[in-house]
This record gives structure tokens, C-alpha cells and sequence, in this order.
């Protein structure tokens, strides 16, 4: 498993039960990628780190309200509810998240006038975060993405992971979703296509 990573995406307070922003049986994933975590070599995470009133927050928008979506110069934005603030406890792993083997944690959506979906790059698919950059220089060419949600971050994630030239693949049972008016179906055609294999 030398050329293999195991990407863990945003198993935060807040996309978990209770949170801010909480996915659907996002609590159930966690023993699972736990598991895979103890399997795998090399672990690495993501966070979600917005900054207070971050552009990509509803609040931030007088009159506007969570999941309305807004024109941006990057292009359509979804307004989300205030989540994984910098810092705060929403913004902590889930406690029971085995997460300290991890050897790289990218921290994203930290600049307060983009989002960022993706763990390679911001939503303007141009400003990377480097990691593509890191796993090439450590020889790894393969990745498996599990955690939340499995429509936005980690689709997103694994569409550029695709497009990176690495071969990807989602453990569907270790994800949850949003599903925000169709989302999830769409965002799994969109991963097929693009060769992302789905497991």
C-alpha cells in the first residue's frame, strides 16, 4: 500500500449530529473510518476552517438565508449556515475520530472571500491547496476519500483527485450526504464519468 493514501474528509462537529450543519448519519461513519485508518499507511485529513462571517455564510448576506445560492466572481455559490468557525469547537474533529496517525491535515475555506469544497483545490478551481503537490513527492498515486459529504467535499475532492491524474475512489458506506435538491445523484453520475471508481 507504499503508492495508496486514505483521505478523510471533514469529520467535524459540526457536519456530525448536533452541529451546525449536520449530515444525516454523519456519527455512523466514524467507526468505520476509524477502521480503515488502522488499514491504511499513510492518513490524510481535511478541515473545514472558515473565518467569521465568511463569504460562503448565509449571514453574511442580509436577507439571504441558508441553501439559497448566490453569483460569485468564482461562479455559483451555496449559502450555507455559520459552521466550522476557526478555533471553535464545531470546528474540532469528531471526538471519537481516530485521527492522530493522520501525517497531513489541509486545512481549507480559511480565506474569507471564497469557499472551498475540494481538498486540492478552492471552489475557483484554481488557487490549489498542495496537496496534489505533496502526494506526488510522496510517490503516491492512488487515493481512497471517505467521510462528509459524500456530494460536496468529498465528490469534489474525488473529481479533482481524478483530474490530478490519480486514480481515486469513494467508500460510498463511509460517507453521508446532504442531498440538497439532487445533489447526491448528480454528484455520483458527474464522479463515474470522470473515472472515479465508486465503491
Amino acid at each position: 500500500m507504499a503508492k495508496d493514501a486514505l483521505i478523510v474528509i471533514d469529520v467535524q462537529n459540526d457536519f456530525c449530529e448536533g452541529g451546525a450543519l449536520a449530515v444525516s448519519g454523519g456519527n455512523e461513519i466514524v467507526p468505520i473510518i476509524n477502521k480503515l485508518i488502522l488499514r491504511f499507511d499513510r492518513v490524510i485529513l481535511t478541515q473545514d476552517w472558515h473565518t467569521p462571517a465568511h463569504s460562503s455564510f448565509a449571514s453574511s448576506h442580509p436577507g439571504k438565508a441558508p441553501f439559497e445560492t448566490i453569483a460569485m466572481p468564482y461562479g455559483e455559490q451555496t449559502l450555507w449556515p455559520d459552521h466550522c468557525i476557526q478555533g471553535t469547537n464545531g470546528a474540532d474533529f469528531h471526538p471519537d475520530l481516530e485521527w492522530t496517525k493522520a501525517e497531513l491535515v489541509i486545512r481549507k475555506g480559511f480565506r474569507p472571500h471564497i469557499d472551498s469544497y475540494s481538498a486540492f483545490y478552492e471552489n475557483d478551481h484554481v488557487t490549489p491547496t498542495g496537496l496534489a503537490g505533496y502526494l506526488r513527492e510522496r510517490g503516491i498515486t492512488h487515493v481512497t476519500l471517505v467521510g462528509l459529504a459524500t456530494d460536496y467535499c468529498v465528490a469534489y475532492s474525488a473529481l479533482d483527485a481524478a483530474a490530478q491524474g490519480f486514480s481515486a475512489e469513494v467508500l460510498l458506506d463511509s460517507c453521508r450526504a446532504i442531498d440538497l435538491g439532487g445533489s447526491l445523484a448528480a454528484m455520483t453520475i458527474t464522479m463515474r464519468k470522470a473515472g472515479v471508481t465508486l465503491i
